[in-house]
This record gives C-alpha cells, sequence and structure tokens, in this order.
C-alpha cells in the first residue's frame, strides 16, 4: 500500500464514520422510538438484554443473529462504562450496533476491491478509496445503517465471509457465513457462492488446459457462439462426473457442504425457511424480479453500464442476432405474464419507495410491464456485459446464485438486493476517475433526498396519530 493510501484511506474512514455520527444523531433526535420494522427487532432485543432467551415474537422472520450480536456488545459496553437503566439496550444503543456494522463493511469493501482487484496495476490507491466510499454509501444499504434491521450486520458477515474464501480460509468462510446466516436465512445462499467460487476457479483451470492440450487458440471461453456454448457444456458434464474431480472439489469445499447440510436440516424441521410469520413471506417462482435488479442495477451503476458505447454496441448486437434476442424477448414476456406477483405490502404501504415505483410506473397500465421488456433486454446485456473479464464458470455461478436469492422472493424490496449488487459491482472493472465520481455524486444526491424525506416529509394515516415516515 502506497503512503499516501495507508494514509488516507483511515482518514476516509474516520471521516465517513464522524458523518454518520453527527447524521445518527439527527435521525435518533426526530425518531427516537422503534420505525417500522423495529416495532419488531426493538422488543425482541431487549427482551435477549433481560436474559430472556426463550421469548420470541413470532411476527419476525429472521433468526436471532442481530439480537445475539446487540447482546454481546452492549451488556459489555455497558459494564465497562457504568450503563444503567433505560440506556441499556435503548433503541438508540441498538442502532449504535449497525453503525459499527457499517464502519466494518466500509473497511471489508476496501479489502475486497484491493483483493478483487490486485492484478489490476493500472488501479491507482485513490480509485481504490473512491469506490470504497461510493459502495459504503450505496443509498439502499446506507439509510438502514441507522436503524435497527439486520441488513448491516447481514452485509457484514457476507461480505467477510467472501473475503476469507479469497484468500483461501474456507473453514473461516464457512463460520463467517453461518453468521450471516443467522441475520438472514438467504444468505445461504452465498455460502454457495463462496464454494462457487473455489469450483469455478477449477473449472477454468482444467478448460484452458483443455484448450491447450487441443491446441486451439481460436476457441475461447468468453466467446458467444453456439458452438462454443456447446463445447464449454460437453467439458462441464465431462469434468463434473469424473469421481476424481468431485472428491477433489469437495476435499476443497467440505466447509460450506456441511454448512448447507446444516441449513437443509433447519429447513426439515422447522417446516420451511421462515421463521416466525409465514403468511407474507411465501416463496413462489416470480421470475421478473431479475427484471428488477437488472433495472434497479443499472439505475445505480449507470456511470459503468449506461454509456453511449454500450449503446452503440448493444444495437450492434441486436442487428446482427436479431433472432436470438426476439427469442430472448418472447421468453421474457411470457414470464412476465405467467409469474409477475403483487404482493399485498407492496400495494398498501405508501412509505416505501417501491410502492410509489409500482404505482407511477406499472399500474399506469397492464401493457406497461411488457413494454419494458427492451429495458430489461438492455439491462440484461450490460449487465453480462461489464462480467466479461471473469470467467464464464464464475459468472454463470453468479447467475445461479442471483436467480436463486431473488426469484422466489414475492415481495419486491430494496433491501434483497443489496447484496447481489454489492457482489456484482465488487468485481466489475474499475471505470474512468470522472465516471467513479458521478456515481459518488449520484449517491450522495439520493441519500441527502432519502434522508430529507425521512426527517422531514413526514405524514399521519388517516386512522393513526403515528407520524409516518418516507424509507426504502
Amino acid at each position: 500500500m502506497a503512503r499516501a493510501e495507508a494514509y488516507g484511506f483511515p482518514a476516509a474512514v474516520s471521516g465517513a464514520f464522524l458523518l454518520s455520527c453527527l447524521l445518527f444523531a439527527a435521525i435518533n433526535h426526530r425518531q427516537r422510538g422503534p420505525y417500522m420494522d423495529e416495532a419488531f427487532h426493538v422488543p425482541q432485543a431487549q427482551a435477549y438484554c433481560r436474559g430472556r432467551f426463550l421469548q420470541w415474537d413470532p411476527m419476525i422472520t429472521t433468526p436471532p443473529g442481530l439480537y445475539l450480536v446487540s447482546v454481546g456488545v452492549v451488556k459489555p459496553a455497558a459494564w465497562l462504562f457504568g450503563w444503567t437503566g433505560s440506556v441499556v439496550c435503548s433503541a438508540g444503543m441498538l442502532r449504535f450496533i449497525n453503525l459499527l456494522f457499517s464502519a466494518g463493511n466500509f473497511y471489508l469493501l476496501y479489502l475486497l476491491l484491493f483483493k478483487i482487484h490486485q492484478r489490476n496495476k493500472a488501479v491507482s490507491g485513490f480509485q481504490r478509496m473512491l469506490s470504497t466510499l461510493t459502495l459504503a454509501m450505496f443509498p439502499t444499504l446506507y439509510f438502514f445503517t441507522f436503524l435497527y434491521y439486520t441488513d448491516p450486520g447481514s452485509v457484514f458477515f457476507t461480505l467477510f465471509a467472501y473475503l476469507m474464501c479469497l484468500y483461501g480460509n474456507h473453514k473461516t468462510s464457512s463460520l463467517l457465513g453461518f453468521c450471516g446466516f443467522m441475520f438472514r436465512q438467504t444468505n445461504i445462499v452465498w455460502t454457495v457462492f463462496c464454494a462457487g467460487n473455489v469450483v469455478a476457479e477449477k473449472l477454468n483451470e482444467a478448460w484452458k488446459t483443455e484448450l491447450q492440450k487441443k491446441k486451439d487458440e481460436k476457441v475461447s471461453s468468453r466467446k458467444g457462439s453456439f458452438s462454443d456454448s456447446i463445447r464449454i457444456l460437453q467439458f462441464l458434464i465431462k469434468y463434473l462426473t469424473s469421481p476424481k474431480n468431485l472428491v477433489m472439489l469437495t476435499a476443497l469445499t467440505w466447509p460450506y457442504i456441511i454448512l448447507v447440510t446444516l441449513f437443509f436440516a433447519f429447513v426439515f424441521i422447522n417446516g420451511g425457511i421462515v421463521v416466525g410469520d409465514r403468511s407474507s413471506h411465501e416463496a413462489c417462482l416470480h421470475f421478473p424480479q431479475l427484471f428488477y435488479f437488472l433495472s434497479f442495477t443499472v439505475f445505480f451503476s449507470f456511470p459503468h453500464l449506461l454509456t453511449p458505447a454500450k449503446i452503440r454496441r448493444f444495437l450492434l448486437s441486436l442487428r446482427k442476432h436479431p433472432v436470438l434476442y426476439s427469442l430472448i424477448a418472447i421468453a421474457s414476456l411470457f414470464l412476465i405474464w405467467k409469474f409477475t406477483y403483487v404482493h399485498k405490502y407492496l400495494l398498501a404501504d405508501n412509505r416505501h419507495y417501491t410502492f410509489y415505483v409500482w404505482r407511477k410506473v406499472f399500474q399506469r397500465h397492464e401493457l406497461v410491464k411488457y413494454a419494458l421488456v427492451p429495458v430489461y433486454i438492455f439491462a440484461g446485456w450490460t449487465f453480462a456485459d461489464t462480467l466479461k473479464p471473469k470467467s464464464i464458470f464464475w459468472v454463470l455461478m453468479y447467475f445461479v446464485c442471483l436467480l436463486a436469492v431473488t426469484v422466489p422472493q414475492k415481495l419486491l424490496e430494496f433491501r434483497y438486493f443489496i447484496l447481489p449488487f454489492l457482489i456484482y459491482r465488487l468485481n466489475i472493472p474499475f471505470s474512468s476517475l470522472y465516471r467513479q465520481l458521478l456515481e459518488l455524486t449520484f449517491y450522495i444526491v439520493v441519500n441527502v433526498v432519502t434522508f430529507y424525506l425521512f426527517l422531514s416529509r413526514t405524514f399521519q394515516w388517516p386512522n393513526s396519530e403515528e407520524i409516518q415516515r418516507f424509507m426504502w
């Protein structure tokens, strides 16, 4: 690490944390009591603080990881500083746990960017710090830093597990993956992703050896022709049906296999993946969730994905492969027609951005959801285009995990997109300094607008005296 980077990074972390603390104080001054899902999380954590570990609110649908960590931090701090009374495990104190997770996420994002792009000598330390600051301020994640939600802790343990996986510490990665699962069950998918990293690396090595043996320099795992796809598929079948290869992969990924096995045992014993209230969290095949995620990603990464050069290349690809894109369009229309679900929360709760996105866009006309197919196709193309530097096996593994974490969700909820977005964003190539600054500026503007709406544009429902606030 260069000297400027060695001094600059701690300064950036400290500055960001100080700014977050000031914002944290303002939010807690305006919203002292629990808000939204905090009405379930805060009392549950307070019950744990009082030692009532068998008490459980049936409306909570996630494991108790957040509450266990909170007690593990707050109780020793209360003993050390002599805190007593209502300050211990108050809503403000519990929210501060997520501020600590946010600082940890900042550091993890930097380490991940350094590790993933370490071979790219053209990337400067300033660019790494700028990208770290940008991702740490990713609006959907940054907002929940200041409320007692599971998202910051969920992201922390999942990113930590990913980092340990990249460094080859797979037992540690699996243990951290378990911690991530204790915050949110769907994080088991990112445990599979970590195992998939190992498998993808071995597949890529074997594929390069296969090409070298055949001395066929014209064949590449990066090409998109049909014959290349068939060749790769044949290689995958041959490689993954070899007992020798399966034994080798099992020996490398056994910590993840044990964790996934425990997960399935949990699902069997629990009678489902959801803890507590299942009536509002039913799994289904909601394929348009993938389209929503791709659109979400293009919106928040537009400096990298929505460029004139990419649009020209997309139009050229469209002209070269009209039949392929026609088939994709037909398949997309069918998936939207047969597999679009509208959750009751999406239609009823006007405090969330998704309520207004759905009402202002999708509910304007029945045909709007079909008219957006060209947007989805471009979003999917530019999304995949930025992943070209990754091996085809890594891309396949990531897309499998992306489908597994988005499609079963019935509710359109931007929080569910945080982890797949961050992992994608960490792995795409660095753009120019101008585009990085544009992205950071955009995130700051979105955050400023969101916090302004949350703090200042309050409203009340006709049948309630409680103050309501806009949020993600």
